[in-house]
């Protein structure tokens, strides 16, 4: 049985902080500076009490309402966050209550990070061709923010928080095709937030700085943007062939390819190095900034509503980070 994208939306936190707000804390900066290397003018950012589940939430209430979906209707809940509301239990347990999905459905969350809704396409999927479920609601949601260092100025000016919901079923208007994959955990220590679970459950106050001159601390997310960047420039050029093989395609088949937004100089290098048309690639990061595993279904939601993606195409989406994971899929619509 196939599957299929049926419904697509997205939620961001009221709050939004511009450059110029954020570069109160960092006068050294200039405003251009950092629109022009990391390509985010504001980025939404969750409020203190505000959750990924919060989120989360909002983000399938809007797709039932946009697209008249009662909740009736799900029959298994995916959410994929590394910001969970609690260690236990799965914050997809609260969301099935909270948003009057019948317990008869499936829920659970998995942590993954900037690959995340491929792996979660991947897995409703597998559900659907299955018979296990009809109508799969993947949700995407996270708080990176949280786990910021206030003077990490580097990632500060990168990320947003934001989620996103996507109806996976037995019919919609993207079929789902093949995926490639990939993980390498030795590079985890790359992008990591290394206290809080349980191989260091207490924070250490620790920090010390790495070779490109930034505060690693143990207690808050650290980034080697350099290590990341050439993990990145190794794996996704070998995985957009890898997808064009398993999708029997050639480039010229696909009319537009929308990667994880990570940043707008990674993803220019990244264009460039693959060889892929301009027009056809896409990058909008102004207003969101990098929100993880939502950026691809953001931008997807984008690309639907603005024209850029309609029938008859044919779509590459990829992720790709921390873990270190990656994957991509091709959508035809």
């Amino acid at each position: 049985m196939k599957a299929y994208i049926k419904a697509l939306s997205y939620y961001l936190p009221e709050r939004i902080v511009s450059n110029e707000e954020l570069l109160k804390d960092f006068p050294e900066w200039s405003v251009d500076k950092v629109a022009a290397k990391v390509g985010v003018n504001s980025r939404h950012l969750a409020a203190e009490n505000e959750t990924a589940g919060d989120l989360a939430e909002k983000a399938a209430r809007k797709l039932f309402e946009e697209y008249c979906i009662s909740p009736s209707d799900i029959d298994f809940l995916l959410l994929c966050t590394q910001s969970p509301d609690y260690f236990l239990p799965s914050t997809a347990c609260l969301l099935q209550h909270r948003l009057g999905i019948p317990t008869t459905s499936g829920a659970f969350d998995y942590n993954l990070g900037c690959s995340g809704c491929i792996y979660g396409l991947a897995v409703a999927k597998g559900l659907i061709s299955a018979g296990i479920a009809q109508n799969v609601l993947l949700l995407t949601a996270e708080t990176y923010n949280k786990y910021l260092h206030p003077s990490d100025k580097s990632n500060r000016s990168i990320f947003g928080d934001g989620a996103a919901a996507c109806l996976v079923s037995t019919e919609g208007f993207a079929e789902i095709g093949d995926f490639a994959y990939g993980t390498d955990g030795s590079g985890a220590e790359n992008l990591i937030v290394k206290t809080g679970a349980a191989r260091h459950r207490n924070p250490t106050g620790v920090f010390r700085e790495d070779d490109e001159g930034h505060t690693w601390y143990d207690d808050y997310l650290y980034m080697n943007g350099g290590a990341i960047f050439n993990f990145t420039l190794e794996t996704v050029p070998v995985m957009v062939q890898q997808l064009l093989d398993k999708n029997g395609c050639q480039k010229d088949d696909i009319d537009y390819f929308i990667f994880h937004q990570a940043n707008k100089f990674m993803l220019s290098t990244i264009r460039k190095v693959c060889t892929l048309p301009k027009e056809k690639f896409y990058i909008n990061l102004e207003n969101t900034g990098n929100t993880v595993s939502s950026t691809v279904l953001i931008g997807l939601k984008d690309c639907l509503c603005s024209e850029r993606v309609k029938a008859g195409m044919q779509v590459m989406i990829t992720g790709f980070g921390v873990g270190l994971s990656w994957g991509g899929c091709v959508l035809k619509f």
